[in-house]
Parts: C-alpha cells; sequence; structure tokens
C-alpha cells in the first residue's frame, strides 16, 4: 500500500518537531535512495559530508517501501538524491512531498530525455536503468554532483576536483567494456535475464536483450511469457543464462526447465548485479566493479 499524503505530512512533522539534531555543528549529509546512487556520490562527496544509502545490497528499489528509520534519515538530511523515472514507485509520494522543503534532486534530471528508452506510444514513461550505459549514467552524475557542489558549505573545490576524477574514471569504464565487447562475435552477445533491466546496456554495447518479466519486478510473468522466451533461446542457440541478485531465480530456472523439456542444453552464467549493487567492502560493491562483474560473467558465458 502507498503511503497516504496525510500519513507523509503527519510523520515529517512529529519527526522536524522531536528529532531536532544535538548541540554542536552537524555533519552535511546526503542521502540517496539506492546503492548505485550511493557509491557514485560517496566516491566524490565522501570526505566532506555524511553519505547514506536507505536500500542495501540485494534490495529491489521496484517493490521498495520506506520504513519509519528511513523517512527519519530523509527527512533530517541536507540534500536526497533519488533515480527518477519511477525506479522508486513505492516512495513517489513521500519524494515530493520531501522536495516541497528540502533539496530533494532525481539522476535521471542529469540527461536529455531524449536519451531514455521509451516504454509508451505516448512517451511519458522511460525506463529507469539508466545506469546501464555507462556514458549516460556519467552526465547524471556530473549533473548531481554539481548540483550538489552547489549546497556544500565548505569543500567545493575539493569537491569539484573528485567529481573530475571520478568522471575520467567512468569514461575509463566505458573503454573498457566496449573493448570487452569486440572481443566476441556479435551474433554471440545475446543478454537473457530475469527482468528489463540491461536494454541500456544492449544499446549502448551492441547486445540484443530479453528479459522474462517487463521493466520493474512488480510485473508478473505467465506460462506463455516463458514459452515465447524459451523459443527465443532455441531459435537463437542461445546457451547460457542469467539470474540476477535482487530478482529471484524461479523466472529463469522455468525457462531453464522449458528449455531441458525441449532436449535443448542451457545452463546459468552466473548471478548478475541488476538494481542493486553488491556487499559493501566488495568490488562487487562499487559501480564500477559491479560493471566489471556483469561483463566478466558475460563475456565468459558467450565464449
Amino acid at each position: 500500500m502507498r503511503f497516504s499524503r496525510v500519513f507523509i505530512q503527519a510523520v515529517l512533522i512529529i519527526l522536524s518537531a522531536g528529532c531536532q539534531p544535538p548541540d554542536g555543528p552537524k555533519k552535511f549529509t546526503i542521502v540517496c535512495t539506492t546503492g548505485i546512487i550511493n557509491d557514485a556520490v560517496h566516491q566524490i562527496f565522501g570526505d566532506m559530508a555524511t553519505v547514506e544509502s536507505i536500500m542495501g545490497t540485494g534490495v529491489d528499489p521496484h517493490l521498495y517501501k520506506a520504513s519509519h528509520g528511513d523517512i527519519n534519515k530523509l527527512s533530517n538530511a541536507d540534500i536526497v538524491i533519488h533515480n527518477g523515472l519511477h525506479l522508486e514507485g513505492k516512495m513517489s509520494d513521500l519524494l515530493h512531498k520531501l522536495s516541497e522543503t528540502k533539496n530533494v534532486f532525481a539522476m535521471s534530471d542529469g540527461a536529455d530525455v531524449k536519451n531514455f528508452r521509451k516504454l509508451d506510444a505516448s512517451g511519458t514513461l522511460y525506463d529507469p536503468h539508466i545506469w546501464f550505459d555507462v556514458p549516460l549514467w556519467r552526465q547524471c552524475v556530473g549533473h548531481i554532483g554539481r548540483q550538489i557542489i552547489d549546497k556544500l558549505p565548505k569543500g567545493k573545490d575539493q569537491a569539484e576536483i573528485k567529481l573530475l576524477k571520478y568522471l575520467s574514471d567512468l569514461d575509463s569504464l566505458d573503454h573498457w567494456v566496449r573493448n570487452e565487447m569486440i572481443r566476441i562475435p556479435p551474433e554471440k552477445r545475446v543478454l537473457i535475464t530475469s527482468h528489463d533491466a540491461f536494454e541500456y546496456f544492449g544499446k549502448a554495447y551492441g547486445i540484443k536483450v530479453k528479459g522474462l518479466q517487463g521493466i520493474s519486478t512488480l510485473s508478473e510473468f505467465g506460462l506463455r511469457d516463458v514459452t515465447e522466451l524459451v523459443d527465443f533461446v532455441i531459435e537463437n542457440n542461445v546457451k547460457t543464462l542469467f539470474i540476477e541478485t535482487s530478482v529471484s531465480p524461479r523466472s529463469i530456472e522455468s525457462v531453464i526447465n522449458g528449455c531441458h523439456s525441449k532436449n535443448f542444453e542451457v545452463k546459468i552464467g552466473g548471478s548478475l548485479f541488476s538494481d542493486a549493487l553488491g556487499s559493501e567492502g566488495t568490488t562487487e560493491g562499487t559501480y564500477v566493479g559491479m560493471i566489471k562483474h556483469n561483463v566478466n560473467l558475460m563475456t565468459k558465458g558467450w565464449q
């Protein structure tokens, strides 16, 4: 059930009255919705601000409902950063209400709408998985970085240097992905996953992408969806399918069983990170490490 406006208003009033910061200077605080956003912001601003994420490892943002603790964090933040494009669908009302009284920025505001993948004929709904196109994500990071720098009470010059360094790291990542994909023949670059999260990645790097579920994991898959994907796998001689760390493997397992019932051998090539990063402190716990992990699994599975 979505938060009602009355409930959100009541909670924010209570928090503003009863959760005043203690005496003494409070460190500038930036709260991000997802770990993917949190990593980008932390890479740039971690030395000069407290950077927190409300969604942890393996959390599906499509399904996430903010807790009272999350509302506390968001209401006490100096800046709130979310993805936009309805990725955090169940938090839309809360984010809108917060934007009336504090700095709430969307990563997606950093890119031209023409670069977003349309989901309907009217052009009002877009695929939110923009981080899988590294140059597009770079635009969003650059935009949000300068929005934050503008609001920083101090350390602006240091933050600008770190922003430029991180943007350079993203350029290097994009170059690396392209070189890795060149090694795989185009006809083998077919990515089958649990839900439709990798279309930006496919368009950016020349990969044919198929997901069993829709853009959001809220959508259900049925027997017809499984049958159609099984036929596609067999017709395209796809030998490796992938599961996702934030989505139940049940969907892909049903496709594998369908292939086996038709005497077509197919295997799982590993777990891709889609809507969430890996555990904190691991290579996959960073955006750059997550992308490299995914690419390494794909290229190994396609060889």
